[in-house]
C-alpha cells in the first residue's frame, strides 16, 4: 500500500501538505457523504496513511522499509494513540497533543467529518440544546471568549481559534452552532485561506516586491519577473489556525495582473512602443 499515493502527495510533501491532502480526502471519502461502495475501505487507507505519515518517526520507517517496517513497529498499539474523557484530550493526532477543556472533540471535528469521529468512536446520544452564535471572520480566525444570554442566565462562552462557518461545539450542557460572516477580501478553504492581489503589467513583466496582508501582520512578497496573471504564491503557515493546536494553515496569495480601462496619451505612446519592441 503505497500512503503517498493515497493522498496524493510526493514523498517530499510537507506536513502541512499531508494534513491539507488527508482533509480534502476524509472530505471526499467519508462514509455520510460518500455513498459508493468503496468508501468505507478507502476512508480506512486514508486514515492509516495520515495516521503515518503524520508521525515523524512513522514516517521514516515507511521510508525505509515500506509498509512492513510500519506494521512491525507498530503491532498491538492504539493507532490514535491516547484518549481519555474529562476533560476530553487526544495525542498521536499529527504529533501534538491538546486539551479541549469542556469541548467535545467529537462535536469540534464535525465540520471536517460530517458527524462522524475522526478517532473512530461513536458520538454521545445526549439530546442538548443548540444555540447559534454569529461571530467574525477575525473572531473565528484568533478565537474569542463572550458572555451570551442562554435562557435568561448568563454564560461566558469560549470559542477556540480556527472554528468555520458551521462548525458545532459542545459544552456541558448545550451545543453552539458558529456562523462566521466572511471576510472582505480574504477567500477561507478549511485552513487556508486566498488573497488576490493586483500587480501592474510593469510589475509583472519586471517584477517587484509588493505588500500584502495576512490574518497577523503585512509581509513583503517579491513578484519574479515574467509573472502572469493567476500565479498564486504560498505562504505556509501564514493561514488559519487549526482548532485547538499549534499548527496552521497556508495563504495563497493570486497575483492578477491589472489592465486600465483608460491610459493617458503619454501612457498610450510608451505601450505602442512596447508593443512595437517585443512584437
Amino acid at each position: 500500500m503505497d500512503y503517498y499515493k493515497i493522498l496524493g502527495l510526493s514523498k517530499s510533501a510537507s506536513e502541512a501538505e499531508i494534513k491539507s491532502a488527508y482533509r480534502k480526502q476524509a472530505l471526499e471519502w467519508h462514509p455520510d457523504r460518500n455513498k459508493s461502495p468503496e468508501a468505507t475501505e478507502k476512508f480506512k487507507e486514508i486514515n492509516k496513511a495520515y495516521e503515518v505519515l503524520s508521525d515523524p518517526q512513522k514516517r521514516q520507517m515507511y521510508d525505509q522499509y515500506g509498509e512492513a517496517g510500519v506494521n512491525q513497529s507498530a503491532a498491538g498499539s492504539n493507532p490514535y494513540g491516547n484518549y481519555q474523557q474529562g476533560p476530553f484530550s487526544y495525542s498521536n493526532m499529527g504529533g501534538f497533543q491538546t486539551d479541549f477543556g469542556d469541548v467535545d472533540p467529537f462535536e469540534i471535528f464535525e465540520q471536517f467529518f460530517g458527524g462522524r469521529s475522526p478517532f473512530g468512536g461513536q458520538r454521545r446520544a445526549k439530546q442538548q440544546k443548540i444555540y447559534q452564535i454569529a461571530i467574525s471572520f477575525e473572531e473565528a480566525v484568533h478565537g474569542i471568549e463572550k458572555t451570551v444570554q442562554l435562557d435568561g442566565k448568563e454564560k461566558k462562552i469560549k470559542i477556540p481559534a480556527g472554528v468555520d462557518d458551521s462548525t458545532r461545539i459542545r459544552f456541558s450542557d448545550f451545543d453552539l452552532l458558529v456562523t462566521v460572516k466572511p471576510h472582505a477580501f480574504f477567500k477561507r478553504d478549511g485552513q487556508d485561506i486566498y488573497y488576490e492581489k493586483d500587480i501592474s503589467y510593469p510589475q509583472a513583466v519586471l517584477g517587484d516586491v509588493v505588500e500584502v496582508p495576512t490574518i497577523n501582520e503585512p509581509v513583503k512578497l517579491k513578484v519574479r519577473p515574467g509573472t502572469k496573471s493567476g500565479t498564486a504564491v504560498r505562504l505556509q503557515g501564514k493561514g488559519i489556525p487549526y482548532p485547538q493546536s499549534n499548527h496552521q494553515g497556508d495563504q495563497y496569495v493570486v497575483f492578477r495582473v491589472y489592465i486600465p480601462e483608460k491610459v493617458s496619451s503619454k501612457a498610450k505612446k510608451l505601450l505602442e512602443e512596447l508593443k512595437k519592441e517585443i512584437g
